[in-house]
């Protein structure tokens, strides 16, 4: 058989992927009780990234693991709109041909971005499909799609009829730059260093002054009062009275409201209705008067002023703290860190604005959301999600749902132009139901991304038609996604399902960690700290990517990437790839294949069946428990330490064209049989390699399955597993290791013939001894074994003692033991000099007192080794 001497990943993972979705493997199969996931749908926009590549690994390894456990599996992929990602995206293309959106309309537009989504929407699938993604593609879904979009209609009517939807004049989030509203969850906070004003507001009556402390002085132009506490002593006199507004000379009353804080600042407020949510809330209570400044794209109106009318609000603010400081009406400038919203999406500073928008009512539909955690339908994992998860939902905001953009679903509500009467209907009314006119215009915004999003689980299955699909797999099992979403999207769909489907919409929630650079900062494209998986992929393979990124990320955990960790998954391709190889190779000169009952096994054929069965016992509760680094991490010591570093090592004399032909028959059959199910067990991480490998074993080594990937994963045989076995060949297995070491003490190469002599605890010892000295000989290039609980030791010999026997290496013939004893003690005098530099630091109270802790705990593990190489040095030295 031709096998290639180093493992080409690029040539064999298109061609299985291309296998498994023509087949139709990635579909659920069969009947039984079906595993289904839901894919966090990418946006139509992206590129996959880390995070992708984390968050669909540890997917996939779920729903591999699962379809080898034979049941129905269904892993549903799909695509987001991302209303203002994708819309922003063809506006740029838009703006370098000199165009904007106003000025080719609103149907011109979507036809550009539906052509762009056409085009290169499907990127991040295609990407997704090289990564190994085994998701039933023939069931992709989009959130503009017409059956997803009919489910938004039916969900915002019925909403609205059940009062849960309302449209009101609220301060919400404003981003000036995407000129849309923002709901709270999709502003970014951050601390950044600003100014604290204090500004002199005059008594109408004159002879004084109130200060109020801002950090937006441009704002002030809108203000309507200034409020006090009413316990507040300093200035109860003045609540009722009238102030001068700086700048404007407009007259505005002090009220006082328990809002303020008596303690900060001047304990003075000034109140914005229009700008500010506390303000907005004040002024409701006060029935004041709420004057909008600006416009939406963050420059002041006419309401400002005609000196700052047209002003961007940043220019503003500086003319308005400038004609301050000339009226002699700005006092002290204090430096202020305090937190900034900013746009998720183009990280513009956010303006509090004051508009008409579309709400939910919230508080209603989280009532059985926070119900099904507190009796544990739905865990989240790791469990400590669980408190984020109730905190905000026990201290939920009724959720702002409009967005001025044009791409995405469009809100079904309509206006009548003679009599302004509102409808809101699945379909455009032909005529008002209040005057009949039928000139109609439907509402110009479009509904929040995450507004499909929150419907994910049943719309993407054909509701509100009760389908199979629904029927068949909702709920569904686990959701695999990251924290940042537990809010924008976890939760919601939670309230959703339950309220439209009386179910929950998955049991198990598993939140994996954020991917980080070797910094410990999280990747971005500003940054520069993202490595293109891509290039990954056709550098390294995907296996070895997914390998990698799965062994060394606990549960929940945060990882550490670098590039120098591919080497984990890379390096492990390798060796069983030259494993694979050697066994096919010395195959072809052993023709026929036993049955079981023929097998004449001796130990190490015992211990590798047993740690097999072992290992696929314990791999097999960390898929379930979704601990997949720890299954990476038993599967990787059993393959690689285990099968190839011993097992296979020891299996190569029994391969021989002398060997006697039922050990090499017995050999052979163990090996196949090993390699093919350590190819199951990993199956699900490294999905492209296992498949080729076991395919190929499959021409030797019949099996009934037709693909790996639909083959059944390892089940465990108790019988099977034998500590007894286990114990004899660790025996061993430490005595090679022993052996190993005192070669290399000697600094004798593996060429150089030794002898050995073991005394022997017990009778059982000495059988086992007697009987495989051969693994003596093999492994430790040993060509003499003398065992036994009454031999002496030679003279003179180094020793090493295993457990309760010790094991002799003569040295007659080997070395001439005064030059290795002047060696040793030169080789001692260096250390004890070393670790007497190390004692006396770690006894001086200075040192020990100022030091940092992880410098004098390294000094301490430093003495630990040296005292260690001084003890080891010293019994060498004794033994000569």
């Amino acid at each position: 058989m031709e096998i290639k001497k180093t493992y080409s990943p690029q040539e064999i993972e298109d061609r299985w992927y291309s296998f498994w979705e023509s087949a139709g493997y990635f579909a659920p199969q069969g009947e039984g009780e079906p595993f289904t996931v839901l894919i966090p749908p990418p946006n139509v926009t992206g590129i996959l990234h880390m995070g992708h590549v984390l968050n669909n690994t540890l997917q996939d390894v779920v729903v591999r693991y699962q379809r080898m456990q034979g049941r129905p599996t269904l892993w549903l992929p799909g695509v987001d709109h991302a209303g203002i990602a994708t819309q922003n995206m063809v506006e740029k293309d838009l703006a370098k041909e000199g165009k904007s959106r106003h000025e080719i309309g609103r149907e011109a537009l979507l036809e550009r971005i539906w052509a762009w989504k056409h085009e290169k929407g499907d990127i991040i699938i295609d990407q997704l499909k090289l990564l190994g993604a085994s998701c039933d593609w023939s069931r992709q879904r989009f959130t503009m799609d017409r059956m997803l979009s009919r489910a938004v209609k039916e969900v915002f009517v019925s909403l609205y009829e059940d009062g849960l939807i309302y449209k009101g004049k609220y301060i919400i989030n404003w981003c000036p730059r995407c000129v849309t509203a923002l709901a709270n969850d999709e502003v970014e906070h951050a601390d950044e260093k600003g100014k604290l004003w204090q500004v002199r507001y005059p008594y109408a009556s004159g002879g004084g002054y109130v200060t109020v402390a801002t950090t937006r002085p441009e704002t002030m132009l809108g203000d309507v009062a200034v409020a006090v506490n009413p316990s507040d002593k300093r200035y109860q006199q003045l609540i009722g009275q009238e102030l001068l507004l700086p700048l404007t000379n407009r007259r505005i009353p002090v009220i006082a409201d328990d809002y303020v804080d008596k303690d900060f600042g001047t304990g003075c407020v000034k109140v914005t209705p229009a700008h500010d949510p506390n303000d907005f809330e004040i002024g409701r209570r006060h029935d004041l008067k709420q004057i909008l400044i600006m416009d939406e794209h963050g420059r002041m109106n006419q309401e400002a002023g005609a000196e700052f009318a047209g002003l961007d609000r940043f220019a503003a603010r500086e003319k308005v703290l400038k004609m301050l400081a000339e009226q002699d009406l700005l006092g002290k400038i204090e430096d202020h860190e305090h937190a900034v919203g900013h746009c998720y999406r183009c990280d513009t500073v956010i303006e509090p604005y004051l508009s008409d928008q579309w709400f939910v009512k919230m508080k209603p539909l989280a009532e059985e959301a926070i119900r099904v955690v507190e009796d544990g339908r739905v865990k989240f994992q790791p469990e400590r999600w669980t408190k984020v998860y109730m905190h905000w939902m026990n201290n939920i905001r009724d959720w702002c749902i409009s967005r001025q953009i044009w791409w995405g679903h469009r809100i079904p509500a309509y206006y009548c132009e003679e009599c302004t009467h509102m409808m809101v209907a699945k379909m455009r009314p032909e005529f008002c139901t209040k005057c009949g006119s039928t000139d109609l215009r439907q509402d110009e915004d479009v509904l929040d991304t995450w507004f499909s999003s929150w419907l994910w689980p049943f719309s993407t299955m054909g509701w509100p038609d009760e389908t199979e699909d629904l029927q068949r797999f909702l709920p569904t099992n686990v959701l695999i996604t990251a924290p940042e979403i537990i809010y924008l999207w976890v939760a919601r769909m939670i309230m959703s399902t339950l309220h439209f489907k009386n179910m929950i919409p998955f049991d198990t929630v598993l939140l994996h960690g954020t991917v980080r650079d070797d910094l410990g900062r999280k990747m971005s494209k500003s940054l520069g700290n993202s490595p293109d998986p891509i290039n990954i992929i056709q550098k390294v393979g995907a296996d070895a990517l997914r390998f990698s990124m799965i062994f060394n990320t606990p549960k929940g955990a945060d990882l550490a990437y670098s590039d120098a960790m591919l080497e984990t998954g890379r390096n492990f391709a390798n060796k069983i790839w030259n494993a694979y190889r050697f066994i096919m190779m010395n195959m072809e000169s052993i023709p026929e294949l036993p049955q079981p009952e023929e097998l004449e096994l001796e130990l190490a054929d015992r211990w590798i069946i047993s740690r097999l069965n072992e290992v696929s016992r314990q791999a097999s509760e960390h898929y379930e428990n979704l601990r997949l680094n720890d299954a990476a991490q038993c599967i990787f010591q059993f393959l690689w330490d285990e099968y190839c570093s011993w097992y296979i090592e020891l299996a190569k004399d029994r391969l021989k064209e002398d060997a006697p032909q039922k050990t090499k028959l017995t050999a052979k059959y163990i090996l196949l049989d090993v390699m093919q199910a350590g190819m199951r067990l990993l199956h699900p991480i490294m999905p492209f390699i296992s498949e080729e490998i076991w395919q190929s074993i499959k021409a030797l080594f019949p099996m009934p399955e037709q693909a790996l990937i639909i083959a059944k994963f390892p089940q465990t045989d108790d019988a099977l597993i034998d500590p007894a076995i286990d114990d004899e060949m660790r025996l061993m297995q430490e005595s090679i290791t022993a052996i190993r070491n005192l070669r290399n003490q000697l600094n004798l190469p593996p060429s150089t013939q030794i002898s050995i002599v073991v005394r022997t605890a017990t009778n059982q010892q000495n059988r086992l001894f007697e009987d495989y000295a051969q693994y003596l000989m093999r492994l430790a290039k040993v060509i003499k074994i003398e065992s036994g609980e009454e031999v002496s030791k030679p003279k003179p010999a180094v020793s090493a003692v295993v457990r309760n026997l010790e094991i002799f290496l003569p040295l007659a013939g080997l070395i001439d033991p005064e030059v290795e004893k002047a060696r040793l003690s030169k080789q001692l005098a260096k250390l004890e000099k070393e670790l007497s530099i190390i004692s006396r630091k770690l006894s001086n109270k200075n040192f020990l007192e100022h030091a940092k802790p992880e410098i004098v705990e390294k000094e301490q593990q430093k003495y630990t080794e040296v005292n260690t190489k001084v003890e080891l040095t010293r019994a060498q030295i004794e033994d000569l």
